[in-house]
């Protein structure tokens, strides 16, 4: 038998296979009989070496016209019975398919869009600055010179002499006055480092809002509405303040400013330690050194400042017990926001 006579008896026994095809198995087990590495289709093109110079032309053609015959047919089979599975199967495809979860903001995030949103409708502006500061922006322009005890309460990173890693939002607000006459009256949100070991309550990096407003006749009273109208805003109506007497070298006199648990009303509960209030922020009226050395006049302007931790009012408001997981990128948790 020649080899193009083989070529027709390959074709015609394939076709009498493939009538008997009737499942995924057989159908693999026929395409491995003729198109395998080792089958039949194969076999004949390992042949063609014996077959005389002038005809291997021909020879050549109807293997390949064999070769893409067969797998055209074993394609199609297969299509049929996939298609066949699907049936037997009784798919349903108006039936929702799979839940897919979709990415959403960091409980940060979306407590510092809501934070500033606040602010916006009290009528703050929003100002930015950069997280790499200078000595002068981030401690001496604040009323922390060089010999200052107060520096040593926020351990510093470095990045070269007299360039650091701001540890507070507090250097926006310098700049910002360095570059517009009063009224000022903005937020300045951002992160801040501090070179801290890292804890439950701890992390060497979070992140503040800062606040400033300066006018003619600004008063105690002032700042005292404006977080009282704050916390009950992003806390919920029934939210009280307390001030605590404090100090801070930018601002005279300074305060530490608590709320009333969200979680007990007051009443006292594990997130509280059992005292019915949680400390906040940071305020006090803004230092007239601190005017100084922005070129404003502190006998003609006055204004307060504030402070706030966004990433402990995060944990407190969501009941979060470590700070560390707001930072840890666990899918599993942040689902739950």
């Amino acid at each position: 038998m020649t080899l193009l006579e083989k070529i027709n008896h390959v074709r015609d026994q394939f076709n009498t296979d493939l009538e008997r095809i009737s499942d995924l198995k057989s159908w693999e087990e026929l395409k491995n009989t003729y198109l395998g590495r080792k089958g039949l289709v194969s076999k004949l093109f390992s042949r063609i070496g014996d077959v005389p110079p002038q005809e291997r032309k021909t020879i050549g053609q109807a293997l390949n016209s064999l070769k893409n015959e067969l797998q055209n047919q074993v394609d199609s089979l297969l299509q049929t019975l996939q298609e066949k599975v699907d049936e037997s199967h009784n798919v349903d495809y108006t039936l929702p398919g799979f839940p897919i979860f979709k990415g959403s903001r960091h409980p940060l995030t979306q407590a510092i869009d809501e934070m500033l949103s606040i602010f916006a409708r009290l009528g703050f502006d929003i100002a930015y600055g950069p997280e790499v500061e200078t000595d002068w922006y981030n401690f001496s322009s604040l009323n922390l010179p060089l010999n200052h005890p107060a520096r040593d309460m926020q351990d510093t990173f470095y990045v070269d002499e007299g360039i650091m890693l701001r540890t507070h939002t507090s250097p926006v607000q310098t700049r910002y006055m360095t570059q517009h006459k009063p009224p000022v009256r903005i937020v300045a949100p951002g992160r801040v480092y501090r070179n801290e070991a890292i804890s439950a309550r701890s992390y060497c990096m979070f992140h503040q809002i800062e606040g400033l407003y300066v006018d003619k006749n600004v008063t105690f009273a002032d700042l005292r509405g404006t977080l009282e109208l704050f916390c009950k805003m992003y806390f919920g109506s029934d939210a009280r303040i307390k001030f605590r007497t404090s100090y801070f070298p930018f601002t005279e006199p300074s305060a530490e400013v608590d709320v009333s648990c969200f979680l007990c009303n007051g009443k006292g509960c594990r997130v509280c330690k059992n005292t019915g209030w949680l400390e906040i922020l940071g305020c006090g009226m803004v230092d007239p050194n601190v005017f100084k050395a922005v070129g404003y006049d502190p006998e003609e302007v006055s204004g307060y400042a504030f402070g706030l931790g966004v990433d402990r009012s995060v944990m407190q408001k969501l009941d979060i017990p470590d700070i560390r997981m707001l930072f840890d990128n666990d899918v599993e948790f942040l689902k739950q926001f």
